[in-house]
């Protein structure tokens, strides 16, 4: 059997709130920062540099503890996943797979997600591992964590050059999900083109693998 790693942010987790709320906070129109954001992923800029267009020289950390201490730091609720994820991994559990979290997240981000108590073996984030995507070093951190071997792990993202590239240099198979702004915009590029599957729903995975 298998062990499917599925990336967090637009593989599971809808990033609506999430830059909604940085709107809210830093009182911008919800739609200008969303468009700016767009722009920044066309430009294969990190999405950050959105907030930095419009606030130019903010301290993104400071904001974010500001944020937390006030109550309106990072929330996730059952509305923020995507309809198709609790169905997928129970299915792939009950085909006998092994199903992990595992994403560029904060430490906050990760309690939140075993808060849920979703229908996986693992959680954890690069702010737990204090190493993110691309790095080759989270894909081996993801290998001990899946204690299994790289060619019996399928990595599972929206974005090509984060997800897909990464883990198939790792040794990974790779199940690129067209999801999202990075999952839309660049599903035509060659490292999307290279994973192993291409998908438009998680519950897809139990066919493929069958």
């Amino acid at each position: 059997m298998l062990t499917f790693a599925l990336d967090i942010g637009e593989t599971i987790l809808r990033d609506d709130r999430y830059w909604n709320s940085w709107a809210d906070w830093l009182d911008i129109p919800r739609h200008t920062l969303s468009a700016l954001v767009g722009a920044v992923v066309a430009q294969g800029r990190d999405n950050a540099d959105a907030l930095r267009l419009l606030r130019p020289g903010i301290d993104l950390n400071a904001e974010y503890d500001a944020r937390e201490a006030t109550g309106r730091g990072e929330h996730i609720d059952e509305d923020d996943l995507y309809p198709d994820v609790r169905p997928a991994l129970t299915a792939l559990r009950a085909a006998g797979h092994q199903v992990l979290i595992v994403g560029n997240q904060t430490r906050r981000v990760a309690e939140l997600l075993r808060a849920l108590d979703l229908p996986a073996d693992g959680i954890a984030t690069s702010g737990e591992w204090s190493v993110a995507k691309p790095s080759r070093h989270f894909f081996t951190r993801l290998v001990h964590f899946a204690g299994t071997t790289p060619d019996q792990i399928v990595y599972v993202g929206d974005h090509p050059a984060n997800d897909i590239a990464p883990a198939q240099a790792a040794g990974l198979q790779t199940a690129h999900i067209r999801r999202g702004p990075w999952g839309h915009l660049w599903a035509n590029q060659p490292e999307a083109a290279a994973a192993d599957w291409r998908i438009n729903s998680l519950s897809e995975l139990v066919t493929l693998v069958r």
